[in-house]
């Protein structure tokens, strides 16, 4: 479960804080699938930022899963991101000098106690329909097929909630669609809360909750 109760967040600005969010609160559950989408400047990227336990709220409180990531020391936030929240962002930031399987592995590397990983990285390539190009590297992947990859990487670790930032701003038509179906589809079979940021009405059509951000607050859309 996410629950955000009462969220704002101000930057210092040599004329006064510059209040971006103010007074934000929302409860998601496990399997939601919900869209955040505003002009340029809205706040987003900083709802974003601190969902992801990335950036401090001003004020309020941000609970995942029962924790509060901000109540932790650094190196105790640092693991809880990586064990609870998986990002998938607009450029997929794989690391072309390893294959798919490695790149979905990343994540794993620093953790203790998952398992057989590999078998884990291996069903999520396979669901994500590149069982054929688990050896191959980034560069042999076309620009949809490398978002899937990320997806992939998102959710190697079993997260709660996982977030995405124009996942499919860099990709054609017909490749933003089918990989907003694979985003979709894992997620809710995950279990895990997703969350979308994006200027695209059609992806966010495919998100059965919709949320807007206007005058530093964000609404139903």
């Amino acid at each position: 479960m996410l629950e955000v109760s009462h969220l704002g967040k101000e930057y210092p600005t040599p004329r006064g804080p510059l209040t971006v969010l103010s007074d934000v609160s929302f409860s998601l559950a496990p399997g939601d699938a919900a869209a955040v989408m505003g002009p340029s400047g809205s706040g987003k990227s900083s709802l974003l930022y601190i969902l992801g336990a990335l950036e401090p709220p001003s004020s309020g409180t941000v609970t995942i899963d029962g924790c509060n990531p901000f109540t932790l020391d650094a190196a105790k936030a640092a693991a809880f991101r990586n064990r609870a929240i998986g990002f998938v962002f607009q450029d997929h930031c794989l690391l072309p000098q390893l294959t798919v399987l490695e790149n979905v592995l990343i994540p794993t590397l620093v953790a203790t106690g998952d398992g057989d990983s590999r078998a884990r990285a291996a069903q999520l390539i396979d669901r994500v329909g590149l069982r054929d190009r688990i050896e191959h590297r980034p560069s042999e992947l076309s620009g949809g097929e490398r978002q899937r990859v990320a997806i992939a990487r998102a959710l190697v670790r079993n997260p709660k909630l996982v977030l995405c930032d124009e996942p499919t701003g860099n990709l054609d038509r017909a490749a933003a669609d089918s990989v907003a179906a694979v985003l979709l589809d894992l997620a809710t079979r995950e279990k895990a809360t997703l969350i979308v940021v994006t200027h695209s009405s059609s992806l966010a059509e495919k998100c059965p909750v919709r949320f807007a951000i206007a005058d530093r607050q964000l609404r139903r859309a």
